[in-house]
């Protein structure tokens, strides 16, 4: 096997990202504490198209050489914008439209491998702080929850890296 170049890849170009159809999903990050992480889901969203990241709270927003270091350059290319508060910022997504989800270890959660994506359907996805996880009144104005199924000895994962595996369950749906 012959590992295959950027340039054979053919990536659209920032310009024709941004003209391109995008996936009906918007990330929203509660008060997610680590730049590094906010550029991974720069990145991952990038990967999978999706509308916007909406960063709240004490979340990191561009410019920042830390978001940088792991967006590589998708801060430019994802649009984004900052909400002081994750409530708020929920409330208005529900108000237009969204099936708003908190991605969340709770009493209901539906286990993401048992998740039925509707294509039809615009959906936000909450991702919480590292430590505290998504906000206690934010998951009460959420539509539902979403849990990754684990097996290990540990209780979660890493904020950036379950919102690849979340995205992914999304993108493959909307493909």
């Amino acid at each position: 096997m012959r590992k295959i170049t950027n340039q054979e890849l053919g990536r659209p170009s920032a310009e024709e990202f941004a003209a391109m159809d995008k996936m009906a999903v918007t990330v929203v990050l509660d008060n997610v504490r680590s730049a590094q992480n906010v550029g991974a889901f720069f990145r991952t969203g990038d990967a999978f198209a999706v509308e916007k990241v909406v960063l709240c709270g004490i979340t990191a927003t561009p410019p920042s050489r830390e978001i940088h270091k792991s967006s590589l350059g998708a801060e430019f290319t994802v649009a984004w914008e900052h909400n002081p508060s994750t409530v708020d910022a929920v409330l208005q997504l529900k108000e237009q439209g969204y099936t708003t989800l908190a991605i969340e270890q709770v009493e209901g959660a539906v286990m993401l491998d048992k998740l039925e994506v509707d294509p039809a359907k615009k959906y936000a996805l909450v991702f919480g702080n590292e430590v505290l996880g998504v906000d206690q009144t934010v998951v009460d104005i959420c539509d539902g929850a979403i849990e990754i199924p684990q097996v290990g000895t540990k209780h979660s994962i890493n904020v950036s890296v379950c919102g690849g595996v979340v995205l992914w369950k999304f993108f493959e749906k909307n493909r």
